[in-house]
Parts: structure tokens; sequence; C-alpha cells
């Protein structure tokens, strides 16, 4: 069941690159990550962005550097620690994730027209249960940043049910494309942007 899954995925996912392909030339792969984190995370600081991507602090703030210089993210002083700072979202970066999202969406009607009404409803009924299982264990593992992490999402998600027609929203964080990792202190990317999942 699991390597069926693993194959059918695949064709979701090539959807979701094709739609994410789109944004390449105004972001790189990594620099999406990151400001998809960021939205649901409004106002995350850049440790617990690090912690989020699963890269060195040094290099979460290089990718912001581009970020601000892109007009793509704002830093402002946090709310309780006047030392830290907060990272949001500027309009630009909303409406590419807007963008994205429409986009993603048109391409995935296009082959949920194709279906039969049974085949549509039983991959919604199908894909619900599978969001409200991974969630669920998604809550029960420890959160990136460590116990001490108290962020919350804070604006929309990015989930499958809600392009498949479905109104519960999920954050998707945690999946990676890249290499296995291992455990001990996150790596310094030797590239300009570290890997990262290709779904956006």
């Amino acid at each position: 069941m699991a390597a069926a899954l693993d194959a059918a995925a695949a064709a979701l996912l090539s959807v979701w690159e094709s739609a994410r392909e789109a944004t390449a030339n105004r972001v790189s792969g990594a620099q999406l990550r990151a400001v998809m984190v960021i939205e649901q995370y409004d106002g995350i600081n850049l440790r617990r962005l690090a912690a989020r991507l699963d890269m060195l602090l040094s290099s979460a703030s290089r990718l912001c550097d581009r970020l601000v210089a892109a007009g793509m993210l704002e830093r402002e002083p946090g709310r309780f620690d006047r030392r830290e700072i907060s990272l949001h979202l500027t309009p630009e970066a909303r409406r590419l994730l807007a963008e994205l999202r429409t986009d993603r969406q048109a391409r995935l009607a296009t082959v949920l027209g194709a279906m039969s009404p049974a085949g549509r409803d039983a991959l919604l009924q199908g894909m619900r249960e599978f969001e409200e299982t991974a969630r669920r264990q998604q809550a029960q593992a420890p959160a990136p940043g460590g116990p001490e992490d108290a962020d919350r999402p804070t604006g929309p998600a990015d989930d499958w049910s809600d392009d498949l027609g479905g109104s519960t929203r999920t954050a998707w964080t945690d999946a990676s494309g890249g290499p296995e990792r291992t455990v001990g202190a996150p790596r310094e990317w030797t590239s300009e942007d570290p890997p990262v999942a290709r779904t956006a």
C-alpha cells in the first residue's frame, strides 16, 4: 500500500512542481520554502526559521538577506524582545504565494476533471483521513526549535485537501526532498541554497 501511494503521490507532486517552476525566475526553491514557513509563522525569529529549515543560523541569515533584497521579506524588532528580529512577508511575497496556489489548483482541476465523480470523492476522503492522521502524529513530535519553541501557525497553511476542494488546512512544514538527515547539528550547505522539497 505504501509503495502504491508513493507512486501515486509522485504524479501529484509533479503537478505541484510544474506550478512551482513558474516562480523560479523570482525566487529559488529554498527562498520559496522560507517564504512559506514565514507565512505560517508570521513574526518568527531567525533562530526558529533556521531550525524549521534545518540549516545553520548563518545560512538562514544569508537566505533572508536575499529575500529582503528581492522585496519579499521585512525585518522588524521583536514584540517581546526588541533585541530579536521578527520576520514578516511583504505584499509582494503574499501575491507570489497567491499566484502559485491559483496556478497549482488550476492544474489539479484539469486532472480532477478527467476523473470519475466516485474517484474524486474517494480521493478527497482518503486525503482528509491521511491529513488528520499525519497531523496527530506531527503534534506528538518535538518542535524543531526544541521545547522552548512556542511558535504557532498564524497564516494560511499549504495543504493537500485545500487544493482538492476540502476545507481543512494543515501545515506541511517538515517534508524534505534533500539528502537524509543525520543526527547532530544542522549542516552548512556549500551551494547558494540548501536542498529543499520541491513541492512548494
